[in-house]
């Protein structure tokens, strides 16, 4: 019975580093074939086709198992795994008469809890074929977690094989060169590992585990996390201290970039498809069903989400460069937005930099969030970063409602905020789309008002800024004097004259409020 394949396949002695000692132990250390399956042989069954493959023979032990160690031979395995017991000796002679590795497996070990293991390391191998050749976006996720971790980071799959791993100007310990020179993990270095009972603890659950520096052996203090896939075990990211310690919220940004990278990994198995870019840019614009996104990222389609826009400040014709920034932005907010929730999808549409946070309600949790990862952006990246943060919407078919009004936050932000949502600027969203509807609508403007700043350019004169001070005070011709450094009486001599070049009733309240919008039209620098 098959239970999983992989084309490429996994070494003996890799899956051996990779499931450890004392589960399983090598009768012939010769013999090093590669695993591309795993198979279940049992008694009761006819012996099948196994090429390539790690057969579990199951129901038998010691001498009874050697006919069914041919067995699995003559079906073309290339390694079997039998409880031995005392004649691991005799079976070892009998595999090697018949050309297959032997495994021996320890009496208290459970077939099921093997199997599982083995699985989890062949399906590592199915599901990063091909990413040697193209593996682009976990570099770019080690490099990213790089910086906001402080850390140098490495990759790997379930079989303790480097997929990725951090560009380093710091100092690296011998473990780190090996691994990556080696592209896998030195099997002294993961018999420790196994040892101190990290690779339980990454298998076992979503933690962050500590490994504590060890001068003697060469290693620096360690972070990793477990890549999974629900209950799956896909592979592991470490990160290295360097010179200076880890950054504040390392622990955070590991987590985060394990959930990404199980993403991709999964991705990659299921061949070509929307990516997730492509995913935020539909359900942002409603051009994508959101029960396919729901069933992507295995989250409710009903639960209730929020949008938080980023946009990079920054000026320059350099088009490339600014690319890169929303590129580097990109990477950084994913990290941070998937450590605080695992549905969380992230990605540029436009100009902008938006993230979906799936059953989140807008409040002050992530008010603190929105506003740590626009610090970290502006201390990494160097340049200035705004989000906007969305209301909260029911479900995500409503995400382009909330995609919305954070664009509006952003449109109505000034220079001195970084942060904002719909409650901090209420007033400032009103107005913004009220202008834009005169500006998009010029046959709701008053041709009345319309001849103030034409007045104003052919003349000389400031009537347009005078009567705005004027407005903006309510009234209070001292305040407008005083905002704009000349005597009162002069507020009142040009205010007098407005109304009169433009026939506008000042005294009628409806009259003034459709003044003072126009202006603003006609006045961005007075709009803040």
């Amino acid at each position: 019975m098959d239970l999983v394949r992989s084309d490429n396949g996994v070494g003996l002695r890799q899956l051996l580093v990779a499931i450890g000692e004392p589960l399983v132990e090598t009768c012939t250390p010769e013999l090093d074939p590669a695993l591309r399956g795993v198979a279940i042989l049992d008694p009761d069954d006819e012996p099948g086709s196994y090429p390539g493959e790690l057969v579990l023979i199951i129901g038998v032990r010691g001498r009874e198992a050697a006919g069914y160690v041919r067995a699995a031979a003559r079906g073309g395995a290339s390694a079997v795994a039998v409880k031995a017991g005392r004649h691991a000796a005799e079976l070892a002679t009998v595999a090697a008469g018949a050309g297959v590795a032997l495994l021996t497996v320890a009496p208290e070990v459970r077939w099921d809890q093997l199997g599982t293991l083995v699985r989890e390391v062949l399906d590592a191998a199915t599901l990063t074929e091909g990413l040697g050749a193209e593996p682009g976006d976990l570099f770019a996720l080690a490099q990213t977690l790089a910086v906001l971790t402080a850390g140098s980071v490495v990759i790997e799959d379930a079989g303790n094989r480097v997929l990725a791993y951090s560009r380093s100007a710091d100092e690296v310990d011998e473990m780190r060169r090996l691994s990556i020179l080696g592209w896998e993990g030195p099997e002294t270095y993961l018999a420790l590992l196994r040892e101190w009972g990290v690779f339980q603890r990454l298998r076992s659950g979503e933690e962050v585990v500590r490994v504590e520096e060890r001068p003697e052996l060469g290693i620096r203090r360690r972070l990793a996390v477990g890549i999974r896939a629900g209950s799956q075990h896909l592979g592991a990211i470490w990160v290295q201290e360097g010179r200076e310690p880890f950054a504040e919220r390392a622990e955070s940004a590991l987590l985060g970039a394990a959930r990404i990278a199980a993403v991709q990994l999964v991705r990659h198995r299921g061949g070509p498809g929307r990516s997730p870019q492509e995913l935020v840019t539909g359900l942002l614009d409603g051009g994508t069903n959101p029960d396919l996104v729901a069933g992507r990222l295995g989250i409710d389609p009903a639960a209730p989400a929020v949008v938080v826009a980023f946009a990079v400040r920054e000026t320059g014709p350099d088009r490339p460069a600014h690319e890169l920034r929303r590129v580097e932005v990109i990477d950084m907010v994913s990290v941070h937005m998937t450590s605080y929730r695992r549905g969380a999808l992230v990605g540029g549409s436009g100009s902008r930099v938006y993230a979906v946070l799936p059953d989140v309600s807008a409040g002050q949790a992530l008010g603190t969030l929105v506003t740590d990862i626009v610090r970290v952006l502006r201390r990494r990246t160097g340049v200035r970063v705004q989000a906007g943060i969305g209301a909260p919407v029911t479900a995500l078919a409503d995400v382009p409602a909330s995609r919305a009004e954070a664009d509006r936050v952003l449109a109505a932000m000034g220079p001195e905020r970084d942060v904002a949502a719909i409650g901090d600027l209420r007033a400032e969203v009103l107005l913004g789309e009220l202008t834009a509807l005169l500006r998009d609508r010029p046959d709701l403007r008053d041709p009345a008002v319309s001849a103030l700043p034409a007045h104003d350019a052919e003349h000389g004169t400031e009537l347009v800024p005078t009567l705005l001070a004027y407005l903006d005070a309510m009234g209070d011709v001292r305040s407008a004097a005083s905002a704009l450094h000349v005597h009162p009486n002069t507020v009142r001599h040009r205010v007098r004259r407005a109304g009169t070049v433009s026939g506008v009733d000042l005294g009628d309240p409806r009259a003034r409020l459709a003044c003072h919008l126009q202006l603003l039209l006609t006045d961005p620098a007075a709009r803040g």
